[in-house]
């Protein structure tokens, strides 16, 4: 059957009272039910079930509370369940469809409600001769919004479906429109719109900009997504708050470092401390978020008869985590925190100087962008080549540090070079740090492990629990080992001719005068 329109929206002015009484002389149908629900929309905060093309509902009357998980493009209902409640993390729910699909979706993000809209629902079914259902309609009446229609063709009468699609859109003149557009529209009055938080960075830069004006844009974005994620970091919503929190906070820190003499020495001077200050405070409680959700990994890597004797490990983690929550929260409502950050939003406000002695100043953006990238480039590949057999550990943390103020350079100029080569090497480089991370990561979580196992010694944990504890170290440590022999091949492919060149045609340009 070739694709017809299934849903529709009413007119404003075309109540459903009026509209039922005008099909009613287009079509044979009966109201079936009508009924008063509450229709609440779910998605994570960064918009994950939406950006895969799914919608979360829960819709709720006296008699039922059901969740439902559909399809936003064809509106085709691929899981629900009843449930009283809706779980907010995916681990919550009961096995099952919805479970299924939402599990690899979200991961360790709460789902929250977006609107909550009372509505009337009525089910009508369209009659042939015989008095035999061949279509069903579902009309939902809001309060505040559009009035919404779907159809649901039944099989073996999909001719049925399209006739009535026909009829609304010509005899009714009812326009077409989506699944999601309920979605769509409520969101819309609350002034915002779908897909409308990313942690990934979009900073559109034109290449003649001045380059201090760009560094303040560039600075403005990141202020905005620390503001955006706060509240819920204090609040200990989900995970990815603190961690999208930080991300900002280290993205300052490396612009400060990185763009240099755009902006007064007094001012980067002040705010590389602040955010050296913020990046520490928050570092306890991100360790251990990270430590409580890769618990289950921790108990895979185990033999099946040790798994168990494990559980101690994640209380003591989770008595941790509660207690640097706590002490978190109450730094970011401390008055000298919220006046700092305050400052720092009120100088990125402010007008340009017209006299900037910054020796960087003035240059256009991308004058800046090609040298101080090229610069960190051309450092990643002498301190990865300095790298042997016999490095001490601290010579890869170094190079990993390097290979971030890189990155961090590059996401923030992304949009001053061409899309597909600029993605190719951006994602060679995120494919070298990855072995770097694990490598650092892996060490990391040997050494805390060990200092967790004498505080819990101290608390007279069982003795089985260090015994499992032992073999996950081990584990940890061959992990390690694993990673640091991955180094050499990594850094080859990151450095290959063909990377090289793509490095030096986009950024390498000759002609211009050097920064500092």
């Amino acid at each position: 059957m070739t694709a017809i329109s299934l849903h529709f929206e009413l007119p404003e002015n075309l109540t459903v009272t009026k509209f039922l009484k005008k099909l009613s002389k287009k079509l044979n149908f009966e109201i079936a039910t009508q009924q008063h629900t509450s229709k609440t929309f779910y998605d994570t905060f960064d918009w994950r079930l939406y950006n895969a093309g799914l919608l979360c509902e829960r819709n709720q009357s006296k008699s039922t509370s059901h969740i439902s998980l559909i399809n936003r493009i064809t509106g085709e209902c691929l899981a629900q369940e009843e449930l009283a409640e809706t779980p907010r993390f995916s681990g919550q729910y009961p096995g099952g469809q919805l479970k299924t699909h939402l599990t690899p979706l979200i991961e360790m993000r709460a789902l929250l409600p977006l609107s909550q809209l009372p509505q009337q629902v009525y089910r009508l079914n369209v009659l042939n001769k015989d008095q035999k259902t061949i279509l069903r309609i579902k009309l939902d009446e809001y309060e505040s919004l559009t009035n919404h229609i779907s159809l649901q063709p039944l099989k073996g009468y999909e001719k049925a479906a399209e006739k009535v699609s026909t009829l609304l859109q010509k005899s009714l003149a009812l326009k077409t429109a989506t699944p999601d557009s309920v979605l769509n529209n409520a969101v819309k009055q609350q002034g915002r719109k779908a897909s409308d938080y990313s942690s990934k960075l979009n900073i559109k830069l034109e290449p003649g900009m001045q380059a201090d004006k760009a560094s303040k844009i560039i600075y403005q974005q990141l202020l905005r997504a620390i503001q955006i994620n706060e509240s819920n970091t204090q609040a200990d919503i989900d995970t990815e708050f603190l961690h999208d929190f930080r991300v900002a906070i280290r993205r300052t820190r490396a612009g400060l470092s990185q763009i240099k003499n755009t902006l007064p020495l007094s001012i980067v001077t002040e705010y590389v401390d602040f955010f050296a200050w913020l990046g520490q405070i928050t570092g306890a409680t991100r360790d251990l978020d990270v430590y409580l959700l890769s618990y289950k990994q921790y108990q895979a890597a185990l033999p099946t008869s040790l798994q168990q004797d494990l559980s101690p490990l994640y209380a003591f983690l989770k008595h941790k985590q509660v207690i640097a929550q706590k002490e978190l929260a109450a730094q970011l409502s401390n008055s000298q925190y919220r006046k700092q950050l305050a400052a720092w939003e009120q100088f990125l406000k402010e007008p340009l100087a017209k006299k900037n002695a910054e020796s960087n100043a003035k240059l256009t953006i991308k004058e800046l962008a090609d040298q101080r990238t090229w610069k960190v480039y051309k450092r990643v590949l002498k301190e990865g080549s300095a790298i042997s057999e016999t490095s001490p550990a601290e010579a890869l943390h170094d190079l990993r540090k390097t290979c971030k103020k890189l990155r961090y350079l590059m996401e923030f100029f992304q949009s001053l070079y061409p899309a597909k080569e600029f993605k190719a090497v951006l994602k060679a480089l995120k494919g070298f740090q990855s072995v770097l991370g694990d490598f650092q990561d892996y060490e990391i979580q040997e050494v805390n492990l060990k200092q967790f196992s004498k505080e819990m010694m101290a608390k007279g944990v069982a003795s089985n629990t260090f015994l499992a504890m032992g073999v996950l170290v081990q584990h940890l440590d061959s992990m390690r080992c694993a990673a640091r022999d991955d180094f050499a091949e990594q850094f080859d492919l990151f450095k290959q001719a063909k990377n090289q060149q793509t490095f030096k045609s986009l950024f390498a340009h000759q002609g211009r005068g050097k920064t500092q």
